[in-house]
């Protein structure tokens, strides 16, 4: 016990115990997290300095610096930031309430009925000269719909006396496939504006975010984010198996739909604001899991930083290493995450 804390707020009504371990951890990745924010709000066509960056962050700062960084920059690396800790938070739920180290929202298919959703508005919604009837601001709603209906869906299909993670999976992955060849089906058909159109939202990127839809995400995200980590322990009594975390008073199948609503929630959030970024919610678990092991009151908090950093670089370098040419984010964030899985199977046989 001496390797915990115990934290009692509010006069003692609440009670938890805080690994020390996990809580320098969590200290250092938000260190990270704002040495990396800072660094990328400062890079671009015009370098600004960190220390003139934190200035205009706290309300002060050159006004030439302070419009380019709070008109043009903040917003997009606010949404990158905010991204990235719901995909990895949501991934990490998929992979505890599946009990499969491998779950994420492209293997459930929640990612692709997104995309679905947002080819489907662009070939619905634009005329005859490629311009949407519309307004673009309705597509982050398509694709939260999308998301949601996939998700109900899979969740339909796979109940039979209850839903269990190996049917979820398979499910799953049969929803993800059907959901791929649609969105492919719709870009062949369509115009080929359209389906480049769709095909950069599909990779994912945050290009074109603006205070909006800052303001949108920002609650959504902390409210999700807030009930992840209060519905951390259900869980962690759900790896130990349905009979064991039904002795123990656990409402299993309940349970395990809000688990997923809270996920849907959050994958419909970012692929609405960043398109299909991939890789994030099955990574940044697994790193977190490495650093402060597998209890989830831990691993959450953790993987959120993770997956907010893995984002916000992987946006830094497609806007900067290429310039002016702008690459998705999603681009890097499959190439980060590809070698590192291979580094993961590599350890593993020759353990």
């Amino acid at each position: 016990m001496n390797n915990y804390k115990n934290f009692r707020p509010f006069k003692g009504k609440l009670s938890f115990l805080i690994d020390r371990k996990a809580a320098f951890i969590f200290t250092i990745l938000l260190v990270i997290t704002f040495f990396v924010f800072v660094i990328s709000t400062g890079t671009g066509e015009m370098k600004i300095n960190p220390l003139t960056v934190v200035k205009v962050l706290f309300g002060g700062g050159p006004e030439m610096e302070s419009l380019i960084i709070k008109s043009f920059r903040l917003p997009r690396i606010i949404v990158a930031l905010l991204v990235g800790i719901s995909l990895a938070v949501a991934g990490g739920i998929l992979q505890g309430m599946i009990r499969n180290p491998l779950a994420s929202p492209d293997v459930l298919g929640i990612t692709g009925g997104a995309a679905v959703a947002v080819v489907a508005f662009l070939a619905i919604f634009s005329d005859k000269n490629n311009a949407l009837t519309v307004s673009i601001s309705w597509l982050p709603l398509a694709a939260f719909l999308g998301a949601g209906v996939v998700a109900f869906l899979v969740y339909l299909l796979a109940w039979k006396n209850g839903v269990s993670p190996i049917r979820l999976v398979l499910i799953g992955i049969g929803i993800s496939t059907l959901m791929q060849a649609l969105t492919t089906l719709m870009m062949i058909m369509g115009p080929i504006y359209q389906a480049s159109q769709a095909n950069i939202w599909i990779t994912g990127t945050v290009y074109g975010s603006n205070w909006k839809n800052v303001a949108t995400l920002v609650p959504w995200t902390v409210i999700f984010l807030i009930i992840a980590i209060v519905a951390a322990r259900t869980i962690n009594i759900q790896e130990l198996g349905d009979e064991v975390a039904t002795g123990l008073g656990g409402k299993v199948q309940k349970q395990r739909f809000l688990l997923l609503m809270i996920s849907t929630a959050l994958i419909g959030s970012s692929v609405a604001f960043a398109g299909g970024i991939g890789f994030v919610g099955l990574m940044a678990p697994h790193m977190a899991r490495r650093l402060v092991g597998s209890s989830f009151g831990a691993l959450l908090p953790t993987s959120a930083l993770i997956g907010g950093i893995l984002v916000m670089i992987a946006d830094l370098i497609g806007r900067t290493l290429f310039s002016p040419l702008e690459v998705p984010a999603g681009v890097f964030t499959a190439g980060i995450g590809a070698p590192y899985f291979i580094y993961l199977l590599f350890k593993t046989r020759n353990a």
